[in-house]
């Protein structure tokens, strides 16, 4: 059997990278549980605001009582959206590049507009800044006044006509 000779030297240094990446990460954990202690006492001895800046064991309670809230089910929901789409854009763009690769017209055709796209901050291509998922019909919070009209009547006018 070829069995792999490994120096003495070797193992030494092999050992040596390993104790150190262990050291590296037994002080990061330290740093964090100090952290956290020193805020924790901080607030309750009442050198900080905890009103402003928390405290560690009321985020904790309170996550705990998110998780009792279906917590786990809605950040599921949102990671599921997040890769459909992530992997939608992803599909959508490998196909977007493929015909402008395949088409030189098209590709002459649409290079300035890519231009100019690609030249635009990224949250500007958003379509809506004010409704971001917080309730349908709501514009900019104000419970359906919209500058152009009021969706709450259209609401009701929709609840008129369904119930004729």
């Amino acid at each position: 059997m070829n069995k792999l000779i490994v120096s003495k030297e070797r193992k030494e240094y092999l050992k040596s990278i390993r104790s150190k990446k262990y050291l590296v990460l037994f002080t990061q954990i330290l740093i964090l549980v100090a952290f956290l202690a020193i805020w924790e006492i901080a607030a309750n001895k009442g050198m900080i605001d905890s009103f402003i800046t928390s405290q560690p064991s009321r985020i904790l309670q309170t996550f705990m009582n998110l998780q009792s809230n279906d917590l786990i089910m809605h950040i599921g929901v949102t990671v599921y959206e997040t890769i459909v789409g992530f992997l939608l854009g992803t599909l959508i763009g490998i196909l977007i590049a493929i015909i402008l690769w395949w088409s030189e017209f098209l590709s002459d055709v649409a290079e300035p507009y890519l231009v100019i796209l690609n030249s635009l901050p990224k949250v500007a291509l958003r379509a809506n800044y004010h409704n971001l998922g917080r309730r349908r019909n709501a514009c900019n919070n104000c419970n359906g006044n919209c500058n152009i009209f009021n969706s709450n009547y259209i609401r009701k006018l929709k609840w008129i006509f369904k119930n004729r």
